[in-house]
């Protein structure tokens, strides 16, 4: 019967089947030539727009750098002096004042500057040991089932918008804390740091879960063969492992943290202060763009001054994402080291 059937099937040369493999093998490089073609354009298309938004706003407050006053406008002369030093009263102590609008318009960075520095450190240090601790019980401890509800419900958060959390915070959570600890300004930088801290405890726990779970199943089963429990193999053994991504979390963490807008102008007070009291009412950078750009005159001292705010936001983040990726290359290079 195999005879037959052989016989009445046609035989297909060996040179067609060769030329065929031939011709897919080729298709298939097009096609992969064509992807990798497709994914370089789009990164590059992303670095250049990012590039681009940069330049705009760098040429819109750079020429505070050669612009001259006009006759009799030599008090808005915008230098690095009154930029970041004190501005002097006949009358009082030195201050460092933000008051773009009124008769002799002060343009002094500081404060705005020590108010974005209050507000993410305190979110930092409120989200990190949540979202570290969270994402430790869901790659370590929790069952599939209750590892299925944590996962998703803080992940959520990261899909409220920020304008609730906003509200959130103006009218419930400053409501609380003043009660809770007597304080003098219901809307202050314990009160914005903590509603911003909800943004970004996603952040965080996405980051430092995948860096938990990424690291081996043998380290895990080492460590009990050895007869440590399941704490010590999880606090001793896969967190210092998977810490350079921990640590990633939390750099990526406080980059939102200082960008971070809508949150901040409706929960900080909006007082441009240097005080170091965390109750106080404080303004930050991005807070000051959002409020001040729409009203501001077109190419103004003023107008250049919040798009430099724009270049120093840019430039911060940067350097905070170049820092964090050096430093978890070297806790990478030293944790390597450590097991070699």
């Amino acid at each position: 019967m195999e005879s037959q059937a052989a016989e009445v099937l046609p035989r297909i040369p060996a040179t067609r089947i060769d030329a065929a493999a031939a011709d897919r093998r080729r298709y298939m490089r097009i096609v992969e030539h064509v992807i990798e073609g497709w994914v370089r354009l789009t990164a590059l298309s992303a670095i250049l727009v990012i590039f681009l938004i940069f330049v705009f706003v760098g040429k819109e407050a750079l020429p505070l750098l050669w612009e001259h006053p006009e006759p009799g406008l030599e008090h808005e002369v915008v230098t690095l002096d009154n930029l970041l030093g004190p501005t002097h009263y006949p009358d009082r102590p030195s201050r460092f004042v933000w008051q773009p609008v009124s008769n002799v318009p002060k343009y002094n960075l500081a404060p705005l500057i020590v108010g974005t520095l209050k507000t993410t450190i305190i979110a930092v240090l409120f989200a990190s040991p949540l979202a570290i601790l969270a994402a430790i019980l869901s790659s370590e401890f929790a069952p599939r089932w209750l590892r299925e509800i944590i996962k998703p419900t803080i992940e959520l958060l990261a899909g409220i918008p920020s304008v609730v959390l906003g509200f959130f915070a103006l009218i419930v959570l400053a409501s609380w804390l003043q009660e809770a600890l007597g304080l003098r300004f219901r809307l202050n930088a314990l009160n914005a740091g903590l509603a911003l801290g909800l943004t970004v405890i996603p952040i965080i726990f996405t980051v430092a879960e995948d860096a938990l779970t990424a690291v081996p199943k043998s380290y895990r089963e080492a460590s009990l063969a050895l007869g440590a429990n399941r704490w010590e193999t999880a606090t001793k053994i896969v967190v210092p492992a998977a810490l350079p991504g921990i640590f990633a979390g939390v750099v990526l963490g406080f980059g939102r943290a200082v960008g971070e807008t809508m949150i901040v102008l409706m929960a900080s007070g909006n007082a441009a202060t240097t005080t170091p009291w965390i109750t106080d009412s404080v303004r930050t950078l991005s807070a000051t763009v959002a409020a001040e750009l729409g009203e501001v005159v077109f190419g103004s001292p003023h107008y250049r001054v919040l798009f430099l705010i724009g270049v120093i936001l840019f430039v911060f983040t940067f350097v905070v994402n170049l820092v964090g990726d050096l430093w978890v290359q070297r806790l990478k290079a030293s944790l390597e080291g450590s097991r070699a």
